[in-house]
């Protein structure tokens, strides 16, 4: 993992948002571990907060969600939003965190989902990649965050990894809430196709860039624009070509570039909709 930071791509024509991010992981809120090593690369560069924004700022990515995935980390995104203009915050316990998921956890989490600045509940959902959670509690925690969701009229965030006919069960059998989003979304055009029928917001991260992902750009070619958002889930997942060193919100243009090409749409006009979009699924900015 290279430690050189990515270098600044041209800015976009209009304005975008950064629909997932993790602010804390970049500067160095929570401390990288040795088997994290893109994080580790991310800290290097002892980012904060106003850095982040201003750097996205300078190539049209004037608002961003930072995405929780523990109790510490949602309360802290919750915090920053509270005061840094243009930053938003999920919260959630990951689905990797599941087994922590205790009733008073989840008690806390509600608490913090009410809060103004705080517009979706998640990253939470499924993960099948790893085990560091059981299936049980995965399912547990991704039920209660739903209701969660419901109960305080927040966008719900979807983590879904080699999980796809689960998640969508379970969020047919326990009924979805008005605005879910598939963060990172990986599924292919078949799977698109399903969510778009719920009418379910797919985000398009840097994997849509990458050669070998066919599948992801086949997926962006069925979803209307008008369900479509993009992230970076920094300081994971960056686009082409800076695979290999950490992602920051300012790389966005390289995504939503992708995806207007994919789409053969104007980029300004596909940034128009996504930020549109990011006001129908998150709320008035």
């Amino acid at each position: 993992m290279s430690q050189e930071l990515p270098t600044r791509p041209e800015a976009l024509p209009a304005e975008v948002f950064d629909s997932h991010c993790h602010l804390d992981i970049m500067v160095g809120r929570r401390k990288a571990t040795s088997g994290d090593p893109v994080a580790q690369a991310a800290q290097a560069a002892d980012a904060t907060v106003e850095k982040i924004l201003d750097e996205a700022r300078s190539v049209g990515v004037t608002r961003l969600v930072s995405v929780g995935y523990d109790l510490p980390s949602s309360q802290w995104n919750a915090a920053t939003a509270a005061v840094h203009a243009d930053v938003y915050a999920a919260v959630a316990i990951h689905p990797n965190e599941a087994y922590a998921a205790t009733p008073e956890t989840l008690a806390e989490i509600e608490e913090l989902a009410r809060q103004p600045y705080v517009r979706a509940v998640g990253e939470t959902g499924l993960d099948y990649f790893r085990d560091w959670a059981s299936k049980e509690d995965q399912h547990a925690s991704f039920r209660a965050h739903i209701e969660i969701a419901k109960r305080t009229g927040k966008a719900l965030v979807i983590h879904d990894r080699d999980a796809h006919d689960d998640v969508l069960k379970v969020l047919a059998d326990q009924g979805a809430p008005d605005t879910v989003i598939f963060h990172s979304f990986s599924g292919d055009a078949d799977l698109a196709e399903q969510c778009v029928a719920a009418g379910y917001f797919l985000s398009f991260s840097g994997p849509v860039t990458y050669k070998n992902a066919g599948y992801l750009r086949g997926a962006a070619r069925v979803t209307p624009p008008e369900l479509m958002l993009v992230e970076t889930d920094a300081p994971y997942l960056p686009p082409v070509p800076h695979r290999g060193k950490p992602n920051a919100p300012y790389l966005i243009p390289l995504t939503l570039r992708c995806l207007a090409e994919v789409k053969e749409l104007d980029v300004t006009d596909l940034a128009a909709t996504i930020m549109a979009n990011g006001e129908t699924a998150f709320g008035a900015w």
